[in-house]
Parts: C-alpha cells; sequence; structure tokens
C-alpha cells in the first residue's frame, strides 16, 4: 500500500487568502499556537493587545471553545484576524442579530494566473468523503480545485450542493456562460473574504453558500468551524463581486440574509444541534468520536455499504471506514452497531485497534488504527512475493494469536482471509474487518451464509449450522496462500469455487512445502469442523515449528 506520504502534501504551499493558511500556524498544539497569536499581536503593537491586560486569558478561552484545526489553520501574517473571529462569535451571541457576518476586500487576482497555477500544479487533489467543504467547492469551479485550505469537516455539511445555482424558491438558475469571465480576459477578478458567525444548527453550511450562490459569488475557499456551546465560525474566499468595494457587497448579502426563508438563530439556543452532540458526548464512553475532530484523507478502500479513507483524529493517524449515507437502512444501522459493540470488547496486539466511533447519524463510521503496510493480499499477490519459511510462520502465528484471542472473547470472525489481515511499520500482523463478525450464540453454532466464497467453509456454504471452526477453515486458505503466494482457485469464479468446495474441492497442495505445514493445512481444511484443530493448538504446532526451522535453517538441508 503506497501511504507512506503525508495525505495532500506539496512542495510548494497551495494558493490561500485571508485569515487562513499563507503563512502557517507551524506546528504544536493550541497552547503554543495562542502563544504566538498573543507575541505577534504585541510585536505589531497591537492596540487591543497592548491596551487590554486579560488579552491572554480571552485568547484562551476563545481557542478553548473552538477545535483544534482551527489554531493549527491561522494565518500567522495575519494574527489581528483572530481578534475578528472572537467579536463576531461574541456578537452572535444576540439573538435579533443572527448571523453576524463582515466582509472585506483581499486581492485582485488574474484570471489567467488562476489557470496556469492550476495547469502547473502537478499535486492531485485529497479525496474527501461526500458531503465535505472540499468535495462542493472542487465540483463548484475545475480551475479552483488547487485552491488551497485545510477544509474542517463537521456535523452541518450533509447534503452540500455547490454545483448549481439556485433561486430563493429553490428553482434552479439556468447558468449563462456570460455571467462568468473566459480564461483569455486580461481584467482582475477582486477577492473577498465574507466571515459568518451565527448558532449552528443542520445544514446551515448548505444555507450559507446558497446565500452566496444566490449573489453571485464564487466560493474559492471554505474553513468551517463548530464551538463547543453551539456557534458556528464559517469563512468564505470568494470572487464574483465586479468591484473592490465591499459596502454594495455588504448590502447586497444583508438583502440576501433578509429574504431567507427561516430563522437563522433557531427556535431557542438550548435545542442547538452541537449543543445536543456536546451533551450526548458528555454521557457516552470515552470510545464516542465527535466528526468534526476527524481529519478525512484519501481513499483506501471501497466496499459495498462504505467507504475507508485514511485520516488523522487529535494527530494520530487513523483508518476511517465510513458508513455511506444513500445506503443506510435498519439491517445496515444494525450491523455497524453489532461491529462497535464487537470492537469495543477486544483489545490485543494481533487484532486492529479500536479507536472510537461516530454513532449519531447521519455520520456513522467507525475508527481504528491506521496500518501502514497494507494487507497481506496485497503484500503477496501484488509483490508476488515467495515467502522464506520463517516470515511466513511469523505471519501465521500472529494471526493464530489475534484469531485465538477473539475465539477466547466469543467472537467469530466469518470472514477470515489476507484482505483483512493488515500490517504494522514492523510487519506484524492484525486482523482487521469486523463488518460482518459476529459473538457466537448462545446455542454455539450460526446459519447465515457469510463471509468470502474463496475462503468460506463448506459448511457456512451448505447453510448449515457452523461455529468457531468456519474460522479455522478459512484459515487453511489463508496458509495455502502464504505458502503459494497465490489466489486460492483462481481458474474458477467464487461461486464455482463454492460449488467445489460443497463437492471436497481443495486448492491443489503446494509442492516443496514444509510437510509439517501441509498436515496442518489439511487438518485445518476437513470437511468435518469438529475434526479441525483449535486455534490454541495451531498457535503451539506453529511455535514449536518456528523454534525448529530457527534452529536448522542455517544448516545445509534446513528448509
Amino acid at each position: 500500500m503506497d501511504l507512506v506520504e503525508e495525505v495532500g502534501e506539496s512542495s510548494s504551499p497551495p494558493r490561500s487568502y485571508g485569515s487562513f493558511g499563507g503563512g502557517g500556524s507551524g506546528g504544536g498544539g493550541n497552547d503554543v499556537i495562542r502563544n504566538d497569536v498573543y507575541n505577534r499581536l504585541i510585536e505589531n503593537r497591537n492596540e487591543e493587545a497592548i491596551s487590554n491586560p486579560d488579552l491572554r486569558e480571552q485568547l484562551e478561552a476563545h481557542f478553548n471553545r473552538l477545535p483544534p484545526s482551527y489554531g493549527l489553520d491561522i494565518n500567522m501574517d495575519r494574527v489581528e484576524d483572530v481578534l475578528l473571529h472572537r467579536r463576531l462569535l461574541a456578537q452572535a451571541k444576540d439573538p435579533d442579530n443572527q448571523p453576524v457576518f463582515h466582509i472585506r476586500f483581499l486581492e485582485n487576482a488574474s484570471r489567467g494566473d488562476d489557470f496556469e497555477d492550476e495547469q502547473a500544479s502537478s499535486v492531485p487533489p485529497v479525496s474527501f468523503p461526500h458531503g465535505s467543504v472540499n468535495n462542493g467547492v472542487q465540483s463548484l469551479h475545475d480551475r479552483n480545485r488547487n485552491c488551497g485550505g485545510d477544509f474542517e469537516t463537521c456535523s452541518k455539511l450533509e447534503d452540500l450542493n455547490l454545483d448549481v445555482r439556485k433561486n430563493p424558491n429553490g428553482v434552479d438558475k439556468e447558468i449563462n456562460v456570460e455571467d462568468f469571465p473566459t480564461r483569455h480576459e486580461a481584467s482582475h477578478t477582486p477577492i473577498h473574504e465574507v466571515i459568518f458567525s451565527t448558532v449552528d444548527k443542520p445544514k446551515l453550511l448548505s444555507k450559507l453558500s446558497a446565500l452566496l450562490s444566490d449573489i453571485g459569488l464564487n466560493i474559492r475557499e471554505a474553513h468551517v468551524f463548530s464551538t463547543v456551546d453551539g456557534y458556528s465560525l464559517d469563512v468564505f474566499v470568494v470572487d464574483g463581486w465586479h468591484t473592490e468595494d465591499t459596502e454594495g457587497l455588504h448590502d447586497a448579502v444583508k438583502k440576501a440574509i433578509a429574504g431567507t426563508e427561516g430563522s437563522w438563530s433557531g427556535s431557542s439556543r438550548s435545542e442547538s444541534n452541537v449543543e445536543k452532540a456536546i451533551a450526548a458526548h458528555r454521557k457516552s464512553e470515552d470510545w464516542e468520536i465527535d466528526w468534526r475532530l476527524l481529519k478525512m484523507g484519501e481513499k483506501i478502500a471501497a466496499g459495498s455499504c462504505g467507504d475507508l479513507y485514511r485520516g488523522v483524529y487529535l494527530g494520530q493517524d487513523v483508518a476511517i471506514k465510513v458508513l455511506r449515507s444513500e445506503h443506510l437502512n435498519n439491517s445496515v444501522e444494525v450491523e455497524f452497531a453489532q461491529e462497535v459493540a464487537i470492537l469495543r470488547q477486544v483489545q490485543h496486539g494481533n487484532v486492529v485497534r479500536f479507536i472510537g466511533a461516530c454513532t449519531k447519524l447521519p455520520h456513522l463510521c467507525i475508527v481504528t488504527e491506521y496500518m501502514p503496510g497494507g494487507s497481506l493480499y496485497e503484500y503477496l499477490h501484488k509483490n508476488h512475493l515467495a515467502l522464506k519459511l520463517p516470515q511466513l510462520l511469523k505471519f501465521a502465528i500472529d494471526v493464530c494469536k489475534g484469531m485465538e484471542y477473539l475465539h477466547q472473547k466469543n467472537v467469530i470472525h466469518r470472514d477470515l482471509k489476507t484482505a483483512n489481515l493488515l500490517m504494522d511499520t514492523c510487519n506484524v500482523v492484525k486482523v482487521a474487518d469486523f463488518g460482518v463478525a459476529r459473538f457466537q450464540n448462545k446455542g454455539g453454532v450460526m446459519t447465515a451464509e457469510t463471509g468470502t466464497y474463496r475462503w468460506m467453509a463448506p459448511e457456512v456454504i451448505n447453510h448449515q449450522p457452523y461455529d468457531q471452526k468456519a474460522d479455522v477453515f478459512s484459515f487453511a486458505i489463508v496458509l495455502w496462500e502464504l505458502v503459494t503466494a497465490k489466489v486460492p482457485y483462481d481458474t474458477m469464479t467464487p461461486l464455482q469455487a463454492a460449488l467445489g468446495v460443497r463437492q471436497g474441492l481443495r486448492p491443489e497442495l503446494p509442492k516443496n512445502a514444509h510437510p509439517k505445514l501441509l498436515n496442518l493445512m489439511q487438518r485445518c481444511w476437513e470437511a468435518v469442523p469438529s475434526d479441525r484443530p483449535s486455534f490454541s493448538e495451531i498457535r503451539v504446532e506453529l511455535e514449536e515449528l518456528l523454534q525448529e526451522v530457527n534452529d536448522t535453517w542455517d544448516a545445509p538441508n534446513g528448509c
């Protein structure tokens, strides 16, 4: 898995405007950044910083209201913007003044330069899940897909669609080509920054972006933050206003707000969606994750009901399994809850570590440690590696340890295969993907056909009752893969392979394999489940074989 580099890194800084990006705030936590902001204000001899003895404490309270990403995104060349954001958030507490907004002219940008910047950039855009700000901005104008900015995903991003301009009544406007300057125009385009602050609520970002679009503005950047006490700070960098003068744009925004249906402040502060989420978070266990704290990166894999992304949570690399909202139904939600319930109960060095989950609709996701080594499937089949016996046995023992632990916890994995066995930086193998795993019921058997055909036990294919020994059969196929570096039944379709397994078909025994491995493999794929060994027994045999191999590996006749 080629994911060594950090997501979205560029050899040159992306174009960025206004309050965020550009100067960069460097590393460190919010405490360090807050102190840097205060010190820079003093250096700049900012009037408020000099005259207000309580400013340092006030900045601390301001940063504590906002997510960590806010501090990381601050443009240190414009630290006065922090004071502006603080004032706007304070003004937003007035229910009769919703939303508060501030507009300023930033610069003139050449349209032609925009196209040249895009063509010169070789850095691909970072992939974000459906509904994130970056997805919307990129689809609005392809020429701005490298406009920069670190976009904060949060709970109010659902149904964001910036692809069309809408009238206030919801009817799509016809877009006239003449509305947009051509690539060859020599004129410069005024760039403005529009900052909103108001009570946070569902679909707020969609409402704000539609408002700007109705005025005729194009969104170049969007930086979206929610405070812990239920307010929003939304910063947009826009073009489309014909003049540098902000007075006319201010009037246009004010008029658009007045003409917008529905209340901006909500029925009451106590009903704020964010506040409800925060209250629920305080009552939940420590595994519940706030969606807004997740930084989504590139997509790693796609499944039938969800996608897997690389991301960052509280400074650590993570894998984020996101359920697609369009596929949510009772069955999917039950399976999601079952997976979370299992992951909460397991913790072992050979099981992928569970970090937490978002369990509040519409953002259902599971967060686990990121495994930079990729899957065993990729390791074997993309590289066509023929493993040396000590390494092969080490991998097999890792799998056994993880599965032995899971079975001791009364968990049946039900989809054990090399694609669900992941490696860390030290090539330690860990069992992953508990999407179809289940706690074994009290009767000790199950009947549903679950798993992947090429690795599936015959009793599962036949819809017969089965227990943990179904995982042992799947391990036999994994062991065969480790020995051969081939895909099982590679000349057959999955269904053909399943029909063959029902009738006693097994992969062809590899030549020149260690006889003890071949014997173990055959016992693990016995047709009668009770004839298969347990993972505890398998682990002991493999560890003894590894010790034997290590003692004789350098001998002339060693395996």
